[in-house]
């Protein structure tokens, strides 16, 4: 009789075992899709201008798609593209009372709080940028800052796409926090400046 009223939960708990497993397996092979929003928010200030140079783009890296499951719990295991390092480790000097960084063309940049790129940068943080040369000078995962065609000021996203079409060289830009890309084909003629740095 004790042997009997022991098989019950065990026959309950391996059940319920198995559901789950096969409830996880289920959600892993469903291909979900991201669902599309209207909404872009910007984040501006005033910058200078600079010129124009065309070349060859450079080719971008392809998105790394993370399984299901894991987009469900909230987690990522996918690798993103992170900015270019434009500032080495001999370039830093750390005293006692000041920090000294040996970089050329550097700018002093402040941020509006529009939220688009928070975490990351909000209006409490400063930033050291530079001005980029040559359109080799943009990579992927690069924030930068450009002169936008739809709004008035300057945007600061992240490099999410480089390209070449007949107009030449681009790039499309997305605030980390906001949904979808920005609207528009970025030429090199609107990119203002590379942010190298962020002290908050």
């Amino acid at each position: 009789m004790a042997t009997l009223k022991l098989r019950y939960p065990f026959i309950f708990l391996s059940a319920f075992l198995i559901g789950v497993i096969s409830t996880l397996l289920i959600i892993e092979s469903i291909d979900y899709e991201q669902e599309e929003y209207s909404m872009t928010t910007f984040t501006s200030y005033v910058v200078g201008e600079n010129s124009r140079i065309k070349e060859e783009p450079q080719e971008s890296r392809e998105e790394k798609k993370g399984s299901n499951l894991m987009k469900i719990l909230g987690l990522s295991n996918e690798e993103r593209p992170s900015p270019y390092d434009w500032i080495k480790q001999d370039q830093i000097h750390v005293g006692n009372k000041n920090i000294v960084i040996d970089l050329e063309n550097a700018e002093w940049a402040e941020f509006t709080d529009t939220n688009s790129m928070d975490p990351v940068i909000d209006e409490s943080a400063h930033a050291i940028e530079i001005v980029p040369e040559k359109p080799s000078d943009v990579h992927i995962g690069d924030i930068v800052s450009y002169k936008s065609s739809f709004t008035d000021g300057t945007i600061i996203h992240r490099v999410v796409r480089i390209g070449f079409d007949k107009k030449g060289w681009y790039a499309v830009f997305k605030g980390d926090n906001n949904p979808r890309e920005d609207p528009e084909k970025v030429r090199f003629s609107q990119i203002r400046r590379i942010l190298v740095a962020i002290i908050y």
